[in-house]
C-alpha cells in the first residue's frame, strides 16, 4: 500500500478579478460533487480580547444570509440530498457541503450569498453565543478532561496571544462581542481575496470551464475589500522545560500531555514529515514503542498517544505547530515515571531510529488511513483546500502517502533527537473532584 501512487486528479486553478481563488478537481468517478471554501481566518487571527471570536463566527455564518432566511440553507441543501457542515481551525475556517451532481449550482447559489452578506443580527448574535457557550460547556467544562491538550498545552508551550490564548473562547469575552466588532470581523477577513473555493467531484455537463463560469457567476459580484496582512506567528522555541498543572473535577485518573515545537512545514517539508512518522512509531497501534512500553511492558498508564500537529491531522496548520504526546496513569504513578519512560525510548529511537521493519509497518498504516480518508469525497475536497489555502499547494494532499513511505529510519532518529534537545511543556492534569479529597482525606 505503501507503493500506491498518487490518484491521478486533475487541478485547475483561477483567480477571480475581486481576488477570489478557485480550485476546481473534477472526478468523474463519483456521482455526487462538495463545495468548500476556506477562509484565511482561524484562532490564531482572532483580535486579543475576542478569544473565539473565529468559531463564533462560523455559527454565524449559519444563520441566514442576503437572500435566505434562518435555516433555509439547511432546506436547500437537504431537499438536494446533501450534507454540510463548518469547522475552525488554527488558520482556517471551512464550510463544505456535498450534494448529487446535478445540485451543483444551488451549492455555488448558497456558499457565495453568505460569503457575500451573512445575516449579522443583535438577535443572531446573542443566540449564537448562547450557543456556542453550550458547546463549551459540554465539551470542556463538564467532561473529564475537556480542552485536553488543545486548549490546556499550548499557554505553557507558548508566549504570545496567537499561539497561546484559548480559541474555543472565553465566556466574559463573547459576552461582550457586539454587532460591530462581527460586521469588523467579517469585512477584514472575509474578504473575496481572503478565500478560496474548491469545486470537486462530478462536474457534468458543466466540465471544468462550465464550472469555472459558474463560480464567476455567483461569486464574481461580490466586491473586493482589501486583503488583511496575515503576520507571522513565529516565537522562539523553550530553552527549558515548562510545567503547569490543572485540577480537573470530572477526570477519574490523573493524565498528562508533554507538547514539543515541531518544524516549519513550509521550509523544513521533510523534517516535519518525519515528526508525523515520529508519532506514529510511538502511539500507532498495539506494536508501537510507547504501547508497548508504557501500557504493555511497565503498566504505568492505561492510555497513551502521540500526534504531530495540535489539531491531529498533518499539515492541517502553518508554522508554529506542536507535537503532542498524552497519557492518562494510575494516581499511584507519578508523571515523572512516566516522563522518565518516555525520554528513554526517544533516546532510544534518537540513538538507534527504527527498524526498517517497524517504519515499514508505519508507513503502511500511515497510506491505509490516508487513502480510507480519501475515499469520502468531502474529506478529499477539504484535504485539497486546506493545502492550497495553507501553502498554495493542494497537491500536498495526495503527494502525504509516497512522501511518507520515502523516510528513512536516520530520519526519524534525527527527529527524535530533536524533540530531545529542546524545551518542552508539561502539562499535568489533577482530579479534583468530590471522590478524590475523601480519597486523600482518607
Amino acid at each position: 500500500m505503501t507503493d500506491a501512487p498518487t490518484p491521478a486528479l486533475e487541478l485547475h486553478r483561477a483567480t477571480l478579478p475581486n481576488g477570489l481563488r478557485v480550485l476546481v478537481v473534477p472526478d468523474p468517478a463519483t456521482p455526487v460533487v462538495g463545495v468548500a471554501v476556506h477562509v484565511d481566518v482561524g484562532f490564531r487571527s482572532e483580535p486579543e480580547g475576542r478569544t473565539g471570536f473565529a468559531h463564533l463566527f462560523e455559527h454565524l455564518m449559519f444563520q441566514g444570509s442576503e437572500s435566505l432566511e434562518k435555516l433555509e440553507h439547511f432546506r436547500q441543501v437537504q431537499a438536494a440530498g446533501g450534507v454540510f457542515n463548518g469547522s475552525t481551525h488554527q488558520d482556517y475556517t471551512d464550510y463544505f457541503q456535498v450534494l448529487p451532481g446535478a445540485a451543483l449550482e444551488r451549492a455555488l447559489f448558497l456558499e457565495a450569498d453568505r460569503l457575500r452578506a451573512p445575516k449579522l443580527t443583535r438577535e443572531n448574535l446573542r443566540n449564537q453565543v448562547d450557543v456556542v457557550k453550550e458547546e463549551i460547556r459540554l465539551n470542556v467544562h463538564n467532561r473529564p478532561y475537556g480542552g485536553f491538550p488543545w486548549i490546556l498545552l499550548p499557554p505553557v508551550l507558548y508566549d504570545t496571544f496567537p499561539n497561546a490564548h484559548n480559541g474555543y473562547g472565553d465566556f466574559s469575552e463573547l459576552e461582550q462581542a457586539g454587532l460591530d466588532d462581527a460586521a469588523a470581523f467579517f469585512d477584514t477577513f472575509y474578504a473575496p481575496g481572503n478565500a478560496l473555493v474548491t469545486v470537486h467531484g462530478d462536474l457534468g455537463e458543466h466540465g471544468v470551464d462550465g464550472t469555472l463560469a459558474l463560480v464567476e457567476r455567483h461569486f464574481g459580484d461580490i466586491p473586493a475589500r482589501p486583503v488583511p496582512h496575515r503576520p507571522s506567528f513565529a516565537e522562539p522555541v523553550p530553552g527549558t522545560e515548562r510545567r503547569q498543572a490543572v485540577p480537573d473535577p470530572h477526570a477519574p485518573l490523573p493524565a498528562l500531555a508533554v507538547g514539543y515545537r515541531v518544524p516549519d512545514p513550509t521550509t523544513e517539508p521533510d523534517g516535519y514529515l518525519a515528526h508525523a512518522m515520529l508519532a506514529s512509531v510511538l502511539g500507532d497501534g498495539e506494536a508501537a514503542r510507547l504501547q508497548r512500553r508504557l501500557v504493555h511492558a511497565d503498566g504505568l498508564v492505561t492510555d497513551v498517544a502521540a500526534a504531530n500537529g495540535l489539531m491531529g491531522g498533518p499539515l492541517d496548520a502553518r508554522d508554529p505547530d506542536t507535537f503532542t504526546i498524552t497519557a492518562v496513569h494510575p494516581a499511584e504513578v507519578s508523571a515523572d515515571r512516566v516522563l522518565a519512560a518516555v525520554d528513554e525510548e526517544l533516546d532510544r529511537l534518537a540513538a538507534h531510529g527504527p527498524t526498517a521493519d517497524e517504519l515499514e509497518r508505519q508507513a503502511a498504516r500511515w497510506a491505509a488511513a490516508l487513502h480510507r480518508e480519501d475515499d469520502r469525497l468531502m474529506s478529499r475536497m477539504l484535504g485539497l483546500g486546506a493545502r492550497e489555502l495553507l501553502y498554495g499547494r493542494a497537491e500536498l494532499a495526495l503527494d502525504l502517502p509516497s512522501r511518507l513511505a520515502a523516510l528513512r529510519p536516520p530520519d526519524v532518529a534525527a527527529a527524535a533527537a530533536r524533540l530531545r534537545s529542546a524545551g518542552r511543556a508539561v502539562l499535568a492534569v489533577e482530579p479534583s473532584g468530590p471522590e478524590t479529597a475523601q480519597e486523600g482525606a482518607a
